[in-house]
């Protein structure tokens, strides 16, 4: 089972303070780590901006920038000069990052929403995510959009890198629901269904429709979905507003009743493989 940390606004983190961290965890985690990223202005910066910086944030950079940095630590090269040391007690060493494994700078993911960061990603060997949200640059058709995307990512990936590609998608089933939450379920996709008929605002933002219902009824439009057809990974996007036993409900459905029917399988029980 791998650990995944969906996107970091790498605008409010220190790029080597935060490869510290990164590494940490997948040295501790055995090299299951999967940490992903996004750039730009981060969410809520004129109310937490002010708590997290020294001086006026809006002259820093926030842009892609700080991912590279953050990338250049993980891959472990040392600090200073072919000179420069660092004596301890213990012993005198040449400075990097510690601890340092070589695999995460391959499991590192940037999420993306338009073609611009989608090329960047591919240029400098990121691997990409891209969830219900595009910018909607050229198209008026979120599929379309998104394909949009996945073209332009994989025209800039070097050659022979095999670099991962991942979607992501509101998935409500609603089998093991009893009325009342299907109901709620049903209520909660009819609010937001508006949103997905044309590009919003003046960034044309498009949006997927949510899939809410049968877990059969999922599966036939998720095997529809040209985009799914054009990737190997399929990430579940579980809406903010739910309670717990809401998305214990929705996990055991889509784990029994959809994972299975889109070929994927879990590991067997320890005594099967035995």
């Amino acid at each position: 089972m791998e650990l995944g940390t969906a996107v970091i606004p790498i605008g409010y983190e220190s790029p080597f303070r935060l490869a510290e961290d990164l590494s940490l965890a997948d040295v501790l985690s055995r090299g299951r780590l999967q940490a992903g990223f996004s750039a730009g202005t981060p969410p809520h910066a004129e109310l937490l901006g002010p708590l997290v910086f020294d001086g006026d944030w809006r002259g820093f950079d926030l842009s892609h920038g700080r991912i590279a940095r953050l990338a250049d630590n993980l891959r472990g090269d040392y600090l200073g000069g072919p000179d420069t040391v660092i004596r301890s007690p213990g012993n005198t060493q040449r400075p990097r990052l510690q601890p340092h494994n070589p695999g995460l700078i391959d499991r590192l993911w940037y999420g993306v929403g338009s073609a611009t960061s989608a090329r960047w990603a591919g240029a400098n060997g990121l691997n990409l995510l891209s969830g219900n949200i595009v910018a909607g640059e050229r198209h008026d058709d979120f599929a379309a959009a998104q394909l949009h995307l996945l073209e332009e990512y994989r025209r800039d990936v070097a050659p022979g890198r095999p670099a991962r590609v991942a979607i992501g998608r509101v998935i409500v089933p609603t089998d093991s629901a009893d009325r009342t939450t299907r109901d709620r379920y049903r209520a909660y996709a009819a609010s937001r269904h508006d949103r997905t008929g044309k590009p919003q605002g003046e960034r044309r933002i498009l949006f997927a429709p949510d899939l809410v219902g049968p877990a059969a009824e999922i599966v036939e439009r998720l095997t529809a979905d040209p985009v799914l057809a054009r990737v190997s990974e399929l990430r579940l996007e579980l809406p903010y507003e739910f309670r717990r036993d809401d998305y214990e409900q929705i996990l055991h459905d889509t784990v029994r009743l959809i994972a299975p029917a889109l070929g994927r399988r879990g590991a067997a029980p320890a005594a099967a493989r035995a």
